[in-house]
């Protein structure tokens, strides 16, 4: 008796076991919200199908009949899905519907019994989680899509085919040879720079679009992380308007550029983890100079009584990517040949002049070549200081063109504050 039960403990079932239990509950996992949604398929039907599939599967791995077993099983599952999807269609109540949603879970929860034994355990759990999630907020995510306009609906879709279909295929390392000097270049690392300042673009033009008009802070700093020459431009027709609002005009301003070093900070400190690099962590003092003052002076000056909405275009457009990635691949291209050539001023000079144009893109390439090696931890933070500076002067340039001289000097003189600040941070740095 005691030899038997030493041969049945070491038994080697105890990982398949495991994984076909696995695979059980993560069917009933699934089926949970179609039981409590009353659907025709429930959770002992998904348990039964996710546990069919890791039986052919573990059948495939072990013996040489499995394989059309398995087939024969996503088989039937398809038909019966099909056969639920008929009969949703032919019932009276709206409720049913067509039942495709029941139908292709069911798939899926053979696909996720699949994987389970297969032992791909992360990623069968991963499906099984994201699904039931998506089934779950089944009327969070219709109110969402249907709240989309035309215009929003475009271009998320062209932000989805630069995130999900342009970076995955891009090289992960590119050379570029200009005579004798010879360049490295990551375009991913390039490309993700840039579908993450459009994602951020997004994000927030959904803050602004929906708190814009209750209060300055939104307006300002939120708006200035999407757009900030949109705020810009939101205030001087405001201003031209009702001039007496030129106080707050004046804070969602310095809070519009809080918010471009903010989002200068981020990029020079967040793709820098994980590389061969250091940590950008130079770029703290300059850039939260350059934050903390923009906030005091709001703080201080605004008259929070009032406050006003901002409204953007759009939350993203494949012509303005495609502008930014373009600007960005040239001031690198330059500001390396710059740097090669002339050493660190040639690439001071090229981040003030695309610090007119983007900080965001002169942001990243400094990060670039400091990921590169091609630059110092203090050369990238001055450069990346130098075009935010210059993305001021933008700002402070264009309200000159506003009727309002008390506007146009307070802007002038808070933003020489700012600049000020950032002098005497870069040079705290230096020494």
């Amino acid at each position: 008796m005691i030899e038997v039960t030493l041969q049945i403990v070491d038994a080697p079932l105890e990982e398949t076991v495991v994984r076909i239990a696995l695979a059980g509950a993560l069917g009933m996992f699934l089926g949970l919200e179609r039981e409590w949604s009353q659907k025709s398929a429930g959770i002992r039907t998904f348990s039964l199908i996710s546990l069919l599939a890791a039986v052919f599967t573990i059948l495939v791995l072990e013996t040489a009949v499995g394989e059309s077993l398995l087939v024969l099983g996503g088989l039937l599952v398809i038909v019966q899905g099909v056969l639920l999807a008929v009969q949703g269609l032919l019932s009276a109540d709206e409720e049913t519907g067509l039942s495709l949603t029941t139908s292709v879970s069911m798939l899926v929860a053979y696909g996720v019994g699949a994987l389970v034994a297969a032992e791909f355990i992360i990623e069968g759990v991963t499906v099984a989680v994201l699904s039931s999630l998506l089934l779950v907020l089944k009327r969070e995510l219709h109110e969402f899509a249907w709240g989309f306009s035309r215009q929003e609906m475009r271009a998320t879709t062209e932000f989805g085919i630069l995130a999900f279909v342009v970076y995955p295929l891009l090289p992960a390392e590119y050379v570029l040879q200009f005579g004798t000097i010879t360049l490295e270049l990551e375009p991913q690392v390039i490309w993700f720079m840039v579908v993450a300042v459009a994602g951020i673009g997004i994000v927030n033009y959904a803050i602004v679009s929906t708190y814009g008009g209750r209060g300055i802070a939104v307006t300002g700093f939120f708006g200035g992380l999407a757009s900030s020459t949109a705020v810009v431009g939101t205030m001087l027709d405001h201003v031209n308007q009702r001039p007496e609002s030129a106080s707050y005009a004046v804070a969602a301003i310095l809070l519009a550029n809080a918010a471009m070093a903010a989002r200068n900070l981020a990029i020079a400190v967040g793709f820098t983890i994980g590389g061969d690099q250091s940590l950008l962590v130079e770029a703290i003092v300059p850039l939260g100079a350059v934050i903390l003052v923009a906030f005091v002076i709001a703080g201080a000056t605004a008259d929070w009584s009032e406050s006003g909405p901002i409204d953007l275009e759009s939350p993203f457009s494949m012509k303005n990517a495609l502008a930014f990635g373009a600007v960005f691949l040239v001031v690198l291209v330059f500001g390396s040949l710059s740097e090669e050539w002339f050493g660190a001023l040639g690439f001071y000079a090229t981040a003030v002049a695309s610090g007119f144009v983007s900080s965001a893109g002169a942001t990243t390439s400094a990060v670039v070549l400091y990921r590169g090696g091609q630059l110092g931890p203090a050369e990238a933070t001055i450069g990346i200081l130098l075009a935010t500076v210059s993305s001021i002067v933008v700002k402070a340039l264009l309200t000159t063109t506003s009727a309002n001289q008390v506007f146009r000097n307070q802007v002038a003189a808070y933003s020489a504050a700012l600049l000020l600040g950032g002098a005497v941070a870069s040079v705290v740095l230096v020494i």
